[in-house]
């Protein structure tokens, strides 16, 4: 069941929670909608479901036009943050609450609920658990006996919003893990809401990013990640550095050091940003050739296999942060306050000068994990 959501607006009173969305979710694919908290993807979700409606804009389910039809009309399964289990029904009443309330003319019997349900309990390996009360499961368990309660009423698509985002962080790992598995065994049309770029990265197909209300980019876990459309796309997902600079030609300076960027070849003298991701930073205690970016060391940190190592350049200290292997911060044996030598491997380069305002306000050179914010969109490279 493909899902085709068109230009789809959503305004509550002054503010605009959606702007002119387009998004085509393919038959079987798990699609993550991520983005800060208010950026508009529940909302989003809740349309899809037909528990909204949008302003304008078309949503259509297997090329047929949903936009008016009814939750049950659309035969949605729903899962929510916060579980919405019934606490004086036992596991296998909650499993099998939507089954008995359906019309009587659409009832399974009871021999045919009594075996669906205690399939879905086998398939998300809570069986054991059927006459339990939700009071004496995990967090884990109880979401697991959402998502099986959803699916028991045969929906054509799969809706969840946060499914995890009231759990502690190892249990959001494995329940993650186990959530791709389970769709990688059903093949249900599946969206899901998450702020959390790593369990967007892990679970998805592909990863749509949404921003004030607008689509910034859609793309697989590596695109989104590896090739950033927008800034707002590059701080919002993993870890950046920001260098403020001017680029001429196709050559970007920042400070003494220049780069170049044969992407911006017919740019003259614009301000620039350049985003570079930590781990492609690399650094050397003799100059590599060219006119590479000098800094200080202030601070290393060990972390198993890799090492984050903090510097500061230029008359002001702005600092930002590289990782490398921790065999090569063996063999460079860096010592505090002493001088190396900084290169990108890559990077990217926007130039515009509405859309870096915000890069060049505060200590430009800062990692800066996901979770930042930008209004329009530069001209990028890279």
């Amino acid at each position: 069941m493909s899902i085709i959501i068109k230009n789809v607006t959503k305004t509550f009173g002054s503010f605009k929670a959606l702007d002119d969305i387009s998004l085509e979710v393919p038959n079987g694919e798990l699609v993550a909608l991520l983005g800060p908290s208010g950026s508009g993807k529940t909302t989003l979700l809740r349309i899809i479901a037909g528990l909204d409606v949008a302003d304008s804009g078309t949503i259509l389910f297997h090329g047929e036009d949903a936009t008016q039809t009814s939750l049950r009309e659309r035969r949605v399964g729903f899962v929510f943050q916060h579980f919405a289990l019934f606490r004086h029904m036992t596991i296998f009443e909650n499993v099998a609450f939507g089954l008995r309330v359906r019309p009587r003319d659409m009832r399974p019997s009871n021999a045919e609920i009594r075996e669906r349900v205690n399939a879905l309990l086998d398939l998300v390996q809570l069986d054991w658990l059927a006459d339990r009360y939700p009071s004496q499961l995990s967090g884990g368990q109880r979401q697991r006996v959402a998502l099986a309660r959803a699916l028991a009423v045969e929906p054509r698509v799969m809706l969840l919003d946060e499914p995890f985002g009231s759990l502690d962080a190892q249990v959001r790992a494995e329940l993650r893990r186990w959530l791709r598995r389970l769709h990688d065994t059903l093949h249900i049309t599946s969206v899901f809401v998450t702020h959390d770029q790593e369990e967007a990265l892990e679970v998805a197909d592909r990863v749509a990013v949404i921003n004030e209300g607008r689509l910034e980019q859609v793309g697989t876990p590596s695109e989104v990640y590896d090739h950033p459309a927008t800034p707002f796309v590059y701080e919002f997902i993993g870890t950046v550095n920001l260098f403020r600079g001017r680029v001429h030609q196709g050559v970007v300076r920042l400070g003494e050091a220049e780069v170049e960027a044969p992407e911006h070849a017919t740019t003259d003298d614009s301000p620039a940003v350049a985003y570079i991701r930590p781990h492609d930073l690399s650094l050397s205690r003799h100059d590599p050739g060219g006119k590479n970016l000098i800094a200080v060391v202030r601070r290393v940190r060990a972390m198993g296999p890799l090492a984050r190592v903090e510097l500061s350049y230029g008359d002001e200290g702005k600092t930002f942060e590289a990782q490398i292997p921790f065999e090569t911060l063996q063999e460079l044996a860096l010592e505090i306050g002493e001088p190396v030598f900084v290169s990108p491997k890559r990077m990217k380069v926007f130039v515009d000068d509405d859309s870096i305002e915000s890069a060049m306000q505060g200590p430009l050179g800062v990692g800066r994990p996901g979770g930042g914010a930008r209004k329009k969109p530069g001209k990028s490279g890279g």
